[in-house]
C-alpha cells in the first residue's frame, strides 16, 4: 500500500501520515518523485483500509500494490531511478560500461587494464578481490590486499570501482574500499547479506541467481530497498539451462521485462552469460539494443594467463573495438554510450 501526497502537501502533513502509519503497526518509507512524495507502508497491510489514510489532510490517494515486490515496483515509482557514483550517472540516458578483470591478480595487472578500459570509454572499473569458486582449489582472490590494490588504482585513474562482497560481516571493510558492492549470483538469496547491504551507503549491483526467476530477483532487490538503500542495479548474467555450448543462457528478454515492472537500472553481464570471449561483443550489442542501461565486461591483458575465467575475458584491444559498436547501437535507439 502506498500513500500519494498532494504536490502542495506540507512537511507537517507528511509527518502526520508517517506517524499514522507507525501507529497502524507499519513502517513508512518515502519515495521522492519530481513533483509528489509517495509514502510506502512496509509491513502487514492486509487489515488496513485506504480510508484510514485518505482522510488525512495532504493525502491525494491511497492505493494497494498488487505485486509481492513493492519498493522496486513502478507502481511505487513510475520514473527511472538514477544512481550517482563519483559523477557517473547510472540509469540515465547514457549506457554505462563497467570493465576490468574477473580477479585482481596484481597491481600491475589491474593498473594496465584500468588505463586501457578507461581510454576506450569505460566509466567504472570492475575486479574481484574475493572470488566465490565452485572448486576449493581454484584461485579465491587476494582478499584485503586486492581491495587495497583497487583503491590505489582508483587513486591514479579516478575510476570508481565495483567488487563483490560475499558475507554480511565483510560489508563494512569492502564498502571502505569499493564504490559499488556486487552481490554475485550465488548470493542473490543470501538474505542476511541483502539486509546488511540494505543498511549500507554504497550502491549495490544484484546479479540474478543461476536458477532464479525474475520475480525472485526483484524480491531479493526488495530486501535491499526495504533496508533503506535505494541504490540498486539489477544485473542479468544468464541462467542455467540444458544448453552446454555457452556457460549460461542469457535471458535477453529479462531486460524489457525488468524495465517494465521496475524502476531500477538494468545491466547485462555478457562475459558470465556466454563464458566465451568470442561471443562477448555480439551479446553486448544485443543487450544495448534490448534496452540495458549498462554492461559489466571482463577484460584482461593476458587472458591465457588469467587466474580465473580467462576464457571469457576479452583483450583490451577487443574492448577498444567494441566500444564504438556499442555507441552506434545506443545512438540507433536514441541513447549514448
Amino acid at each position: 500500500m502506498v500513500v500519494v501526497m498532494h504536490p502542495q502537501a506540507t512537511e507537517a502533513q507528511k509527518e502526520h501520515v508517517r506517524e499514522t502509519i507507525r501507529a497502524l503497526g507499519c513502517t513508512p518509507r518515502d519515495v521522492q518523485g519530481e513533483e509528489v512524495t509517495i509514502i510506502c507502508l512496509i509491513g502487514n497491510t492486509r487489515g488496513l483500509q485506504p480510508e484510514q489514510l485518505e482522510i488525512i489532510p495532504g493525502v491525494d490517494r491511497v492505493q494497494r500494490i498488487q505485486r509481492p515486490f513493492k519498493l522496486v515496483s513502478r507502481e511505487v515509482q513510475p520514473s527511472d531511478s538514477i544512481i550517482q557514483v563519483d559523477g557517473v550517472e547510472i540509469g540515465g540516458h547514457e549506457v554505462v560500461v563497467f570493465a576490468g578483470p574477473c580477479s585482481v591478480e596484481s597491481k600491475k595487472q589491474l593498473m594496465e587494464t584500468a588505463h586501457a578500459v578507461q581510454k576506450a570509454g569505460a566509466k567504472i572499473l570492475r575486479g574481484g578481490a574475493f572470488k566465490p569458486r565452485t572448486s576449493p582449489y581454484s584461485f579465491q582472490g587476494l582478499g584485503i590486499e586486492g581491495l587495497k590494490i583497487m583503491a590505489e588504482v582508483k587513486k591514479e585513474t579516478g575510476l570508481p570501482v565495483i567488487t563483490e562482497v560475499m558475507s554480511p560481516e565483510m560489508v563494512p571493510v569492502v564498502a571502505e574500499y569499493a564504490d559499488i558492492l556486487q552481490i554475485g549470483a550465488r548470493n542473490m538469496q543470501n538474505y542476511p547479506l541483502l539486509m546488511v547491504v540494505g543498511k549500507s551507503h554504497r550502491p549495490v549491483m544484484l546479479k540474478r541467481g543461476l536458477s532464479a526467476t525474475i520475480e525472485e530477483m526483484l524480491l531479493a532487490a526488495e530486501y535491499v530497498l526495504a533496508g533503506g538503500n535505494h541504490q540498486v542495479i539489477l544485473c542479468e548474467r544468464g541462467i542455467r539451462t540444458f544448453e552446454t555450448w555457452t556457460r549460461n543462457t542469457l535471458d535477453i528478454s529479462a531486460v524489457p521485462v525488468l524495465k517494465r515492472y521496475s524502476h531500477l537500472p538494468v545491466f547485462i553481464d555478457p562475459s558470465q552469460a556466454t563464458g566465451h570471449a568470442e561471443y562477448v561483443s555480439a551479446v553486448s550489442c544485443a543487450a544495448v539494443a534490448a534496452g540495458a542501461d549498462g554492461l559489466i565486461i571482463e577484460v584482461h591483458p593476458n587472458p591465457e594467463k588469467a587466474l580465473s575465467d580467462g576464457e571469457q575475458s576479452i583483450r583490451p584491444e577487443v574492448f577498444a573495438e567494441l566500444m564504438p559498436q556499442l555507441r552506434a547501437v545506443a545512438q540507433a535507439i536514441g541513447r549514448t554510450a
